[in-house]
């Protein structure tokens, strides 16, 4: 995938679903909750109970989704989910070598950030986009909306503190898209194990955003 299309894909969707989960069962569940609400780019945390698998799983069941992976640590790691064909990389730091290293095998990679430095950093050795981690710390809304003039250039996915209630501001105030994960599932429904209860607020969510 080359860059264009991955900002367009951000464009066109604006929010990216987070599904991190103890059982692979579970993170299927709500990965399908989520895509039946409408959202279209669903990252499984590398993290999650048997991640290689649930992504090849998803990928092939959800044809009209992006699916990709996070919480990336390691270049093995980043090896290993390029392998399983994660169509996005996401890592809670900025490393050179794994940012190098998915250009190499072209696939997006969103490095994580906070400072103004470290996103300069990042953007110019080559992210697809920069994730802005963890969001809530630095001011929320007003913090991407203060690096817009400066910054303005490099798309900005804020993550960490993103909501259902405030996710259209941080759009507003100039992030290319938003990151939510535990905010899409809120505690009462997963034990519920109410899917359909999660993909209706999904629903609000995306309507908001496409507006």
């Amino acid at each position: 995938m080359i860059q264009d299309d991955w900002l367009n894909i951000l464009r066109k969707n604006r929010v990216i679903a987070v599904i991190r989960a103890s059982k692979m069962e579970q993170a299927w569940q709500m990965a399908n909750a989520v895509a039946a609400g409408g959202i279209r780019i669903i990252e499984i945390t590398w993290n999650t109970h048997q991640a290689a698998k649930l992504i090849t799983l998803l990928r092939s069941k959800l044809p009209n989704c992006t699916i990709g992976t996070g919480t990336l640590l390691t270049l093995e790691e980043l090896q290993k989910a390029v392998k399983v064909g994660c169509q996005f990389l996401f890592t809670p730091h900025t490393n050179y070598t794994m940012i190098e290293r998915a250009k190499i095998a072209a696939v997006p990679i969103i490095p994580g950030a906070l400072s103004p430095t470290e996103i300069v950093t990042a953007w110019q050795a080559g992210a697809s986009s920069v994730k802005i981690y963890p969001i809530s710390t630095v001011g929320g809304i007003n913090y991407i909306k203060s690096l817009q003039g400066p910054l303005g250039g490099i798309p900005l996915i804020p993550t960490g503190g993103v909501t259902l209630e405030n996710a259209q501001g941080f759009i507003e105030a100039g992030a290319i898209a938003v990151g939510l994960s535990g905010k899409l599932f809120p505690k009462k429904l997963i034990i519920a194990q109410d899917w359909k209860g999660i993909a209706q607020q999904v629903k609000v969510l995306v309507e908001q955003l496409s507006e």
